[in-house]
Order: C-alpha cells, then sequence, then structure tokens
C-alpha cells in the first residue's frame, strides 16, 4: 500500500482555503451552457498545448488548434500526433469523469494508449529499466523503480486513491497531489508518464468534485516555470529510487501542488466572473455579431480560442494563405475594427480581437 509521507503546512493550509473559496464562487456563477462550452473549450486546448509543450512539443498555440481541427504541418508530423492524442485522452477524462465507481488501472493504462497511440487500448507497463537524463549534460537525475516492482506500486497507488476518494478525509486537492507525485516516481512507461500522470490528476480533481466545469487547467501554470515543477518532484536524498525517495517526505511537492493550484482557481475565478457578470442580452447578440463575419473572419476566430494575441504567420497557416495575403487581411480586418493592432513592432506585429468579437471566443 502507498502511505505518503507527509504534513500539511501554513502554506498548504493557506493555499486549500483559498481553492475552496474560489471553487465555491466559480461553481455559484451564473454563467450559461453555451459560454461554459467556450471557456470549458479554451481550457482543454489551453491543456493540450502546455501538456505536450512541458515534454518538448514545438507547436503554438495557434497551431495546436489548427492540428486539432486537422491541419498538417510538414515535419512536424510527432508534434500534431502528440497534440491530436491528447485532446482525444482529454476528452476520455471527461467522460470517464461522470462515471461512478473506483479509478482503476485499466481506465488510466488506457489513457496512456490514447497519449502515445490515440486509442483507448490499454498499454502494458514497461519491462525494463528506464532513467530520467538533464538534456543539456545527459546526467540521470531520476532512477525509478525496476520494472519488476512496477506492477505492486502502482495497485499499491490505487488501492490508496479510492480507499481516500471513498472516505472522503482528506482534502481532494491533496490526493491529487500525492497521486501525480507517485505516478511520476514509478514512472511505469518508456514514455508519456509526464502527461498520463497529468491527466490522473485531473480525473481525480473531476472525480472529487473539483473540476469545476472543466474550466481551468493546472498544465499553463507548470509550463510557465518548468524549473519549479521538476525540483518540486526532485525531492529525497538521491536520485535512485530504492536510496531514499521511496520514503521521502513529500511536503514540499504538496506545497508546491496546492499553492499552483489556488494560483490556477483565481485566475479562472477572475475570468469566469467577467463573464458571468457581462449582461445576458449581449451574449444573446454573440449568434448575430457572428453572422454578420465572412467566412475567412469566422475561421480566425477559432485561434483566438487558445490564444488572445495572433501573429499574420498564425493566421496564413490557418486560412492556408500566403503571408502577404495575411497582412493584408490584418490590415483590412483592423480598419473595419474585427482585429486591433497589439504589437504594432514590424518583427513581432500581433493582433488581438475587438472587445466585440472577443466576447464570442471568451478571454
Amino acid at each position: 500500500m502507498f502511505a505518503p509521507n507527509f504534513q500539511i503546512s501554513p502554506a498548504t493550509a493557506t493555499a486549500l482555503m483559498a481553492i475552496e473559496a474560489d471553487r465555491q464562487m466559480i461553481m455559484e456563477l451564473p454563467i450559461n451552457v453555451d459560454v461554459l462550452a467556450g471557456l470549458r473549450e479554451t481550457a482543454r486546448l489551453i491543456a493540450t498545448h502546455y501538456s505536450t509543450q512541458i515534454e518538448g512539443n514545438r507547436l503554438t498555440q495557434a497551431q495546436v488548434v489548427e492540428a486539432i481541427a486537422g491541419t498538417h504541418f510538414p515535419g512536424r508530423e510527432r508534434d500534431e500526433a502528440e497534440v491530436r492524442n491528447y485532446y482525444r485522452a482529454l476528452e476520455h477524462i471527461e467522460a470517464a469523469a461522470t462515471e461512478s465507481g473506483p479509478i482503476s488501472e485499466e481506465m488510466i493504462r488506457r489513457i496512456h494508449g490514447l497519449v502515445m497511440h490515440g486509442k483507448a487500448k490499454a498499454t502494458p507497463y514497461r519491462d525494463g529499466q528506464n532513467v530520467i537524463r538533464e538534456a543539456s549534460t545527459g546526467r540521470v537525475v531520476y532512477m525509478p523503480p525496476e520494472a519488476a516492482d512496477v506492477p505492486g506500486l502502482m495497485a499499491g497507488m490505487f488501492d490508496w486513491l479510492n480507499e481516500q476518494l471513498a472516505a472522503r478525509v482528506l482534502p481532494a486537492p491533496l490526493i491529487a497531489a500525492l497521486i501525480h507525485y507517485q505516478y511520476a516516481t514509478i514512472h511505469p512507461y518508456y514514455d508519456g508518464n509526464g502527461r498520463t500522470a497529468r491527466l490522473l490528476t485531473t480525473l481525480v480533481l473531476h472525480r472529487a468534485g473539483y473540476g469545476l466545469k472543466g474550466i481551468y487547467s493546472l498544465d499553463e501554470h507548470y509550463a510557465r516555470n518548468l524549473t519549479n515543477y521538476y525540483t518540486a518532484l526532485t525531492v529525497g536524498p538521491s536520485h535512485n529510487y530504492y536510496l531514499g525517495r521511496a520514503d521521502a517526505d513529500l511536503t514540499e511537492f504538496v506545497d508546491y501542488f496546492c499553492t499552483s493550484m489556488a494560483a490556477a482557481l483565481g485566475s479562472v475565478r477572475a475570468r469566469a466572473t467577467e463573464v458571468a457578470n457581462t449582461p445576458t442580452a449581449r451574449h444573446a447578440d454573440d449568434a448575430a455579431v457572428r453572422r454578420t463575419l465572412d467566412p475567412r473572419q469566422r475561421r480566425v476566430l477559432e485561434l483566438f480560442r487558445a490564444s488572445r494575441e495572433v501573429t499574420t504567420a498564425d493566421i496564413a497557416s490557418h486560412l492556408a494563405v500566403s503571408p502577404r495575403t495575411a497582412s493584408t487581411l490584418a490590415r483590412r480586418w483592423t480598419e473595419t475594427g474585427f482585429l486591433m493592432c497589439e504589437n504594432p513592432s514590424r518583427r513581432a506585429r500581433s493582433y488581438r480581437l475587438s472587445a466585440e468579437y472577443e466576447r464570442i471566443v471568451l478571454p
């Protein structure tokens, strides 16, 4: 049985109180179904971009939207497959969140199958030793447990997880934090462990009532400062699982996870509150506003679901037009009030939607 060693520090206690306050407020916000769907899709795209970016994916936020829609980027086929697979896995997680019963190993092995192969087919655990090396030096930074120990460790982790979810004693963010840590520590596969760990964490939070309608993602917070994320996961006196990491004090990782979650919820609470306070009549007019746009403008709206700013290169790629045509369109749309020039510099010029149209895709 997994028996995590940790304490609830003052920092964690403060974060838990903030999480609960934001959770209650977000759940009570009067957000209509269409707006909620837009917020949920934005969160799904953001999670897909940042979780795959953590693992080295090179696609931009705008390109992630296009790749999921079917656009191909020559030379980036692996990156395309990663984001499409992750997006499918997120959809699978959202469906699994509505089910009852325990979270099983089989369920997460199918999630790993989606992450790696795009198919919800359970994948076998690794059959040999793997190591995590520092990219720049090749130095071993972590040696996970031996393959023979993986099945027992995974079974013990899931037994603990389901006992905690059923008991409803330990706060859900702590359960999620400890499961995230333990999955990454066991490292049951040769590849795809980080993405699957973050998806499992998402499922745990959803099942425990902290899904918050699917409108937030923790992945962006991790990706914004990867050093902090990896440092938090590195605990114990040795890089070897058997020389201290198995019994290490996890308090610092719990602190990191809970403070990160509190920050993420604080941000989404602010965005959701802004949306909820928008007069209902304005939302009712969204369809009418959309009808005033030409086909290219409607397609460009999709770029702004994952990013508030886009470049002419993003527009050219999304519409499959030349950079010159994209520049002409951007200039024309700025003159008509569809776009606003956010960064006027010639080399890094970028655009955002004007307020009237930004409302449609949601900030």
